[in-house]
């Protein structure tokens, strides 16, 4: 395959994409997950002094979002790294599951 035959095949892969629009849905969403996380750390604070406990479902869905962001790259890119990150997220989020369930059983604050 020569050059030209990669350049033509590259231009019908991307046609009709806007990198612009792309790049500005990306940076939206890494601000918007950092907003998330910010937000929930506020108010599982403000949950821990003003109720005595901290609701974990909040921390269940932020663990869930970081875990299927990390699997939605680990299955794109194949890389390891993004394979232990995504376990660990996974983890955390099965661990929130089960502390919210607990709560909501009364089995603990």
């Amino acid at each position: 395959m020569n050059r030209d035959d990669i350049l033509k095949k590259a231009q019908a892969e991307n046609s009709g994409k806007d990198y612009a629009d792309i790049e500005a849905q990306k940076s939206g969403t890494w601000a918007a997950y950092f907003v998330a996380v910010i937000l929930v750390i506020l108010v599982d604070t403000v949950n821990g002094f003003v109720l005595g406990y901290v609701n974990r479902g909040m921390d269940f869905v932020l663990f869930t979002m970081a875990f299927v962001a990390f699997l939605t790259k680990y299955i794109k890119l194949r890389k390891r790294h993004e394979l232990f990150v995504t376990i660990f997220w996974g983890l955390l989020a099965l661990m929130m599951l089960a502390l919210w369930i607990l709560q909501l059983c009364k089995v603990m604050p």
